[in-house]
């Protein structure tokens, strides 16, 4: 009996003995598995298989996949700008993923049992830094494929003729605000996905671009374009013998009053205008100088012959020319005229010259002399001395009856200058020239040979000047 207690005792020893070393030998392989810095078999972190993995191994394999989509912008539905997460500033921030990994790790050690035999499905957050500076400029406009191009209002235009609306045109630039907003919220969003995401493209909206402020249908412009039509093609050239004004669209747009889409001509402007040729062109009781024969310089206050516009006249046509927006070529509107003029030049070399002291006369035409002769001029008293200045001959009669109070004399040829005073043919005289108009001379006249009046009379038109002077 006491060798088989002992022999019980001694397989009792053998068993604990045993027990203790397969305890021991179990702590010893937990303790080394605890303390490996791997990841079980069977264990995955946000789905990836990361058995026998340090923390380090699945930081770096998390990093790269989670770091490696990139984002294509397109614009018209072309390729614009490829970027990836790093060129648009955003990074894994590892060190707060490898703590979350970490985390994993302790909570695998500390179910070290149930780790072993079941393995471990973790989810981390994978997080990321954003670097601002970065991301503004790798995301902007001028990066795109295609040049930025401005936007360009429609506008009014004028080819010389008339007034056409020259459309406007849709450029592609934008806000570069509105495309980082557009671009950083689609991004933040991939970013905080729980697993990695493949390549992403977005589509730049149309919305984004700056649109023409004015287009081809705005209505005020449109309006002011009908209006302009109204007049732009009035053109209105007052010859003054060769010389011409000429009033076009650059002066008369300056005259129009636009209100509602209606224009009105502002007359003032229109007489102040032509009061200014009036001022300039008008001859008539206007000082001169005329030259004579010899090279003398005959000076007169005023001039009874000469140009001068009929202003209001001509201010009522020049509206209406204006308001037909047609060119229009002719004289002004005169009150009275004068035979020619080329510019303020109203003599043009045609005009009868008369001396009184000289007893003598000169007629040109076209600066030539035609026909030069002694004559009678009035006898200087009892008012019957011949009139000095510059006078128009309205017309010319043949033959014609002068009467005056107590006498009455026939002549062929007459033709008149200044309050019954003219010239004619005298064919009672047998004499010109000398002294004979101090003792005989007529009542205001100016005696011509016969033969002398024929010639000036078929020679000279009606409103030509005659120069008397002492």
């Amino acid at each position: 009996m006491k060798k088989k207690g002992k022999g019980l005792k001694i397989a009792v020893a053998v068993v604990l003995c045993l027990a203790a070393a397969g305890l021991g030998a179990l702590g010893y392989y937990l303790y080394r598995q605890a303390n490996s810095g791997l990841f079980f078999e069977e264990t995955s972190v946000n789905g990836y298989d990361v058995s026998g993995m340090t923390c380090k191994e699945v930081l770096m394999l998390l990093e790269r996949d989670y770091s490696a989509p990139k984002l294509e912008l397109r614009e018209k539905g072309e390729p614009a700008l490829t970027l990836t997460l790093a060129e648009m500033g955003y990074t894994v921030d590892q060190m707060e993923l490898l703590d979350n990994i970490q985390d994993c790790m302790r909570e695998q050690n500390i179910r070290l049992l149930f780790s072993l035999m079941d393995g471990n499905e973790f989810e981390v957050t994978v997080p990321f830094d954003y670097d601002e500076a970065v991301f503004q400029g790798a995301v902007a406009s001028a990066r795109l494929a295609q040049p930025r191009v401005a936007s360009v209002d429609a506008k009014m235009e004028f080819n010389g003729s008339e007034y056409y609306i020259e459309p406007e045109t849709y450029g592609n630039e934008m806000d570069d605000a509105d495309l980082r907003v557009f671009v950083k919220d689609f991004v933040d969003h991939l970013t905080a996905e729980a697993r990695p995401q493949a390549d992403a493209s977005l589509d730049i909206p149309e919305s984004f671009y700056f649109v023409p402020a004015v287009t081809q249908d705005d209505a005020e412009m449109n309006s002011l374009m009908n209006v302009y039509n109204s007049f732009c093609k009035a053109k209105v050239s007052l010859t003054f013998g060769q010389k011409k004004e000429t009033l076009d669209w650059s002066t008369i747009q300056t005259w129009l009053d636009i209100e509602d889409g209606t224009a009105t001509l502002n007359e003032e402007a229109v007489y102040n205008y032509v009061y200014a040729l009036a001022a300039r062109y008008d001859t008539l009781y206007h000082a001169r100088e005329f030259t004579a024969h010899d090279g003398r310089t005959i000076s007169y206050e005023s001039s009874d012959y000469g140009y001068q516009m009929d202003r209001d006249a001509e201010a009522a046509q020049l509206i209406s020319d204006i308001c037909s927006n047609t060119e229009v070529e002719r004289e002004p509107v005169y009150a009275v005229k004068g035979y020619r003029r080329e510019g303020k030049d109203d003599i043009c070399g045609n005009y009868v010259e008369v001396s009184l002291s000289q007893q003598h006369l000169w007629f040109y035409l076209d600066g030539a002399l035609i026909v030069e002769s002694d004559i009678v001029s009035g006898l200087p008293k009892d008012e019957r001395e011949t009139a000095t200045g510059v006078f128009c001959i309205p017309y010319k009669k043949s033959p014609e009856v002068l009467k005056g109070d107590t006498w009455e004399e026939k002549v062929t040829y007459w033709m008149p200058f200044y309050n019954g005073q003219g010239l004619h043919d005298a064919p009672w005289r047998g004499a010109f020239g000398g002294n004979i108009y101090q003792t005989n001379g007529s009542h205001g006249c100016v005696n011509l040979p016969g033969d002398v009046a024929q010639r000036i009379y078929e020679n000279m038109p009606e409103r030509f000047p005659i120069f008397l002077y002492k």
